[in-house]
């Protein structure tokens, strides 16, 4: 024997309530940031569920590699969870902070890679060993300070480097550049002033001092 099935609506009874189907929703943000905030860890993966993908989108539509994109969005939520003291819900939003704070990481990222090149170019730049090969001391000299130099601003790291690495005089880099004289040497000694306190900051030794940089010449 067969039996048939049909399928369809089943009679509801009149008398029966009909019981909606409630769904929980997500906490508003004011509750959110302030819990993460107080530091309740909870909240800080529900921030990432929320807004790791704004974070990660920010960091891929500036950085060319999507791991170094992924590095920066969990960059920024460390920092954020490790600063979150800092966050002032009544001066903006807990989205808005976390966006700020990746855009500082990019940039970061963006300057550590500017000086891996600059490091790499200089390596490639040294002549080939010869017999008696340069002072491993001159080497080491060279690359710290192609580091230090890549740190910092584009005019003080442009006259530094002419003054060091070609051994320019003041007024030879003048006519190279197009620069006054007054401020090639001015733009020397902010830099100059600007490696030392870095190198007092790490605790190294100055390092050699360029024939170009030396003096008033």
């Amino acid at each position: 024997m067969t039996v048939g099935v049909t399928v369809g609506h089943a009679p509801r009874k009149a008398n029966r309530p009909v019981t909606a189907v409630r769904h929980e929703p997500a906490p508003p943000e004011d509750d959110l940031a302030a819990r993460f905030r107080a530091g309740d860890e909870l909240a800080l993966r529900e921030a990432y569920d929320r807004y790791g993908r704004a974070v990660l989108h920010l960091a891929t539509s500036t950085l060319a590699n999507r791991s170094d994109a992924e590095d920066v969005t969990q960059a920024t939520f460390v920092a954020a969870w490790l600063g979150r003291d800092t966050f002032d819900p009544t001066r903006g939003s807990l989205i808005g902070w976390l966006l700020g704070i990746g855009r500082r990481k990019v940039i970061d990222r963006l300057r550590a890679s500017a000086r891996e090149t600059r490091v790499v170019e200089t390596v490639r730049q040294l002549p080939d060993p010869a017999p008696t090969g340069p002072d491993p001391d001159t080497v080491v000299d060279r690359l710290v300070v192609a580091d230090e130099l890549a740190r910092l601003p584009d005019d003080q790291r442009r006259m530094l480097e002419l003054a060091f690495f070609d051994d320019l005089t003041h007024q030879q880099i003048a006519a190279v550049t197009g620069v006054p004289l007054g401020t090639v040497k001015s733009h020397i000694r902010r830099g100059m002033a600007n490696l030392k306190r870095r190198w007092e900051v790490d605790g190294a030794a100055p390092g050699p001092r360029p024939a170009g940089i030396s003096g008033a010449r």
